[in-house]
């Protein structure tokens, strides 16, 4: 199990559009998955539902966890994904 935190990179937050490509690279990592709003409970991140309704904003930081497959791939890439501005 592996775990980071990041800050949020797309103008709007994670709606969405973010939202979308978080859950969809999620689910095709075959990972369990959980993501955490700073202040809040960890939900799982292939749930699109769960992740909108964190109310996960620009500039906030969220914990990702990882566990099972190749954690630090996958952990990197969602990474990548969270500070990207999908806004732009």
């Amino acid at each position: 199990m592996v775990e980071r935190t990041v800050r949020i990179g797309s103008t709007h937050g994670l709606h969405a559009r973010p939202a979308k490509l978080f859950t969809q690279a999620v689910g095709a990592s075959g990972a369990k998955v959980t993501v955490q709003k700073t202040g809040g409970s960890p939900v799982n991140a292939a749930s699109i539902l769960a992740v909108i309704a964190q109310g996960i904003d620009h500039g906030d930081e969220v914990t990702i966890v990882v566990d099972g497959g190749d954690e630090q791939a996958v952990l990197d890439e969602l990474v990548e994904l969270l500070s990207t501005d999908h806004d732009e």
